[in-house]
């Protein structure tokens, strides 16, 4: 087998159980040096060391480090202690995640908090911990967790859909602002039997669904050649895209009966021929500026060069 990432150093978070597991263990079977990271509870601080003892088994190097995601001191001092013993950081896995599923009307504003916490801030806190090491070493590869929950809804996950969507959006700013010091960030949305859906799911689906199918699609996102800003969709074996795209939509210029005349016009905006998907957000102005007066379409494109 190809090595693809050999000597890069990784990070993956909730890494003791489920996807993180398969996802340390297929970026060590690559090459890397990973940081097997999970919360410093009795249980998962044994399944973290047991999933670096599997890595070792098979040849590969991986250490286990405990740190809790919605504790910046604690992921600092985990990349700290990984840049300390291999002397670099190239590779951060924002994998770690609860669910606390319940309809809208019934969940607790604590409970959403806890998921936005753990799935977008435990992200952010992880991605602050490594950014600067991967800016001064011109290499960075970082992939965050989303979810067709996010992309598309789910009933009763409005406060997963709410931080796995708010992921995608992290990643696209991240990847534009990485892009100039070699800093590639992706989104990785898994369909995998988990703890997390083993209540979900009948068996049949569960037994086609395993995480160990999941990880290969990871291993594209972080090695040297991967891409930058890309939703790639995982699970059973399969992959796909995902897009977030404009439409052409249409120009109303007046503005009394505008309101009225949209109405009438949604299946019109809705339309996907000619839709594209924008380099930033900045496309939505050239594009409307450019249908309001199309003598004045550079104006936007020259500001923000």
């Amino acid at each position: 087998m190809k090595k693809l990432l050999q000597g890069r150093v990784a990070i993956v978070t909730g890494a003791g159980g489920g996807l993180g597991r398969t996802h340390a263990i297929e970026l060590a079977r690559h090459g890397a040096r990973v940081v097997v990271n999970d919360l410093a509870h009795e249980r998962n601080a044994a399944a973290a060391s047991a999933v670096v003892e599997e890595i070792r088994r098979g040849g590969g190097d991986a250490i286990a480090l405990a740190g809790d995601v919605t504790r910046p001191d604690e992921m600092d001092a985990v990349a700290a202690h990984a840049a300390e013993k291999w002397g670099r950081i190239d590779i951060l896995v924002n994998n770690a995640g609860i669910l606390r599923d319940r309809t809208f009307a019934k969940m607790s504003l604590e409970d959403f908090r806890l998921v936005i916490d753990v799935h977008l801030m435990g992200a952010v806190h992880c991605t602050k911990a490594v950014w600067a090491r991967m800016q001064e070493q011109q290499y960075g590869r970082i992939v965050m967790t989303t979810s067709s929950s996010g992309l598309y809804g789910n009933f009763g996950q409005s406060n997963y859909g709410a931080a796995k969507m708010a992921l995608v959006g992290l990643m696209q700013t991240l990847a534009l602002e990485g892009e100039r010091r070699n800093i590639r960030v992706n989104c990785l949305a898994p369909s995998a039997a988990t703890a997390m859906t083993e209540s979900i799911l009948p068996p049949e689906a569960l037994a086609r669904l395993t995480p160990e199918q999941v990880s290969p699609g990871l291993v594209a996102l972080v090695g040297e050649d991967a891409p930058t800003r890309m939703i790639l969709l995982a699970g059973a074996g399969s992959f796909e895209r995902a897009h977030i795209t404009m439409t052409q939509g249409v120009h109303l210029p007046n503005r009394d009966s505008a309101g009225e005349a949209l109405c009438e016009l949604l299946e019109a905006v809705s339309a996907r021929e000619g839709e594209r998907v924008p380099g930033s957000g900045w496309e939505q102005y050239e594009l409307e500026v450019a249908k309001a007066s199309p003598q004045d379409s550079h104006l936007v494109a020259d500001a923000v060069r």
